[in-house]
């Protein structure tokens, strides 16, 4: 699927129910997963000690965190569409978020969203996407939430 534009609201509304799209696969990389850690100070040795991984880990290999995964959204979701005439966009919230599955390092994963919602507050859109992070190879997701975006619309 191409990466889709949405100019307003009513270009974002005929998705209703649908699915947007989904992203290209992006690899985590041990190098990522290493940035993530010194970034949110969380340097437990599941994420950043491959050799004590391989041992002691369930895995076998180390594993992203949990909120690396999530952040990766933004990224993705700008792969599936581009929303423009916008005067400001806010990521307004996080409903229903389950870590279904840990992500190994060198996993590849890529963004599923589809359009759950979507409402006109006086001007502002407010749009629920449902977000699934897939991982390559397998049935269960790495997550599924419902993400709330706010659009303030040019006229």
């Amino acid at each position: 699927m191409s990466k889709i534009t949405i100019s307003c609201y009513d270009e974002l509304a005929a998705f209703l129910g649908k699915e947007i799209g989904v992203s290209d696969y992006h690899t985590i990389t041990q190098e990522q997963i290493n940035q993530f850690a010194d970034a949110t100070l969380d340097h437990q040795w599941i994420h950043v000690d491959p050799e004590r991984a391989k041992v002691e880990s369930p895995f076998k290999t180390t594993i992203a965190h949990g909120y690396l995964t999530l952040s990766m959204m933004t990224h993705l979701w700008l792969q599936i569409v581009d929303v423009v005439n916008v005067k400001l966009m806010v990521n307004y919230g996080i409903e229903s978020l389950k870590f279904n599955q840990s992500v190994a390092v060198n996993s590849r994963v890529r963004l599923r969203a589809k359009l759950e919602s979507i409402k006109d507050l006086r001007g502002i859109t407010r749009a629920h996407m449902k977000a699934t992070l897939e991982v390559e190879g397998s049935a269960k997701p790495a997550f599924e939430a419902v993400v709330i975006f706010l659009y303030h619309f040019n006229s």
